[in-house]
């Protein structure tokens, strides 16, 4: 009776696991042809992130003047053209002079790779240079690799300027209809959609606006702040390119523990060039501090509820971004595991029976 039984259970968990890996199958299939779907529409998908990455930023404004009776258009109209005049002003204030420094920067963090590979070469860790040699032979094939496809892609910069300035200009077009319009998307959505998911998709969508918006001021913020006081820093330590180091660490701060490893290495290692190894250590202690003021105070004094993300799911989230799209993967991937959290979430709550009531014992006598 016993093997019966057992028999029997096997084969029930055996089909139970072939169709769940049959659904798991489909719905891998129909998120790759999602993703397919996406890749040939990214010259319209692009612009709209841009978009609802720059709607977030400015949208605090925008309900601030529409709060005081200002007309949606009106408001939607001054708050894109503070944008742009701000968007100017940085151009011709920070990048212009940036630009202008970059290829001494680019040389510094070469002379600061050559001499840690000196000095890993001898005592103490006495590392072979043919260890050492194909290390760098690789990073450099793999630099070659990419500065070649960088000249590929200035050989054709006029179609590459042509469709940047397409992209801007559609992503601030529809971060004006965002701004006039936006209030007005959910109760749409509410009307299209039938049945559960009239509820269920407008509940999904503002919770993901929420945790974007909340993602996207939170790292500018604290991005300015990290740029602040990194730049400071090296400025008190006298280390050059300070500007093109403090716009790096801001630029930096929108990829999550990665950015923030890689804006102090490249800091570390112009101090190590430029002035020697006492302050290219002075450099380190002074990223360290701050990257601890961040993660322990700024962070949560800034982000009170956060992303609800574990750091090792971050981390992991912006190794297979970048792996996946390089850099604009690298900047997409945690705003995308956070509302992929969000639809998760909302469908636990969903799934989630609700406990039974408790029945007090009827009173005996």
């Amino acid at each position: 009776m016993s093997v019966t039984s057992s028999s029997g259970r096997a084969a029930a968990a055996l089909r139970t696991s072939a169709r769940v890996s049959a659904e798991s199958l489909v719905v891998l299939a129909m998120a790759a042809v999602a993703l397919w779907i996406l890749g040939r529409m990214w010259s319209v998908v692009w612009p709209l992130i841009v978009a609802l990455f720059l709607t977030t930023l400015t949208w605090p404004l925008a309900a601030f003047l529409r709060r005081r009776g200002w007309p949606p258009a009106l408001a939607a109209s001054v708050v894109t053209l503070l944008f742009l005049l701000v968007a100017a002003g940085i151009v011709a204030l920070i990048a212009v002079p940036v630009a202008s420094q970059s290829g001494e920067l680019v040389e510094g963090v070469r002379q600061g790779i050559q001499q840690l590979r000196e000095w890993a070469a001898g005592p103490p860790l006495n590392i072979g240079d043919d260890q050492l040699s194909g290390a760098f032979d690789a990073a450099m094939a793999r630099l070659q690799n990419s500065v070649g496809s960088a000249v590929s892609t200035v050989a054709t910069g006029v179609g590459t300027v042509f469709n940047g300035l397409v992209t801007a200009v559609l992503a601030l077009f529809l971060m004006f209809f965002f701004l006039k319009d936006g209030p007005r998307f959910l109760p749409w959505l509410t009307r299209q959609l039938p049945g559960r998911f009239a509820t269920d998709v407008p509940v999904v969508a503002a919770r993901g606006w929420e945790t974007l918006g909340s993602f996207v001021r939170s790292q500018a913020f604290v991005g300015l702040l990290d740029a602040v006081f990194i730049g400071l820093g090296l400025w008190i330590v006298g280390v050059p390119l300070v500007l093109p180091l403090a716009v790096l660490t801001f630029v930096s701060a929108f990829v999550p523990i990665v950015g923030a490893l890689f804006a102090g290495l490249v800091a570390v290692l112009i101090a190590l060039v430029s002035n020697g190894l006492t302050d290219a250590l002075i450099v380190l202690a002074i990223i360290i501090v701050v990257q601890q003021l961040e993660g322990n105070v700024f962070q949560p004094m800034i982000q009170s509820r956060g992303l609800g993300l574990h750091a090792a799911v971050v981390l992991l989230a912006v190794t297979l971004g970048g792996s996946l799209a390089g850099v604009v993967g690298s900047l997409l991937a945690v705003p995308a595991a956070a509302l992929i959290a969000v639809v998760w979430n909302y469908l636990r709550e969903q799934l989630t029976e609700a406990a039974p009531p408790t029945v007090e014992p009827a009173p005996t006598g």
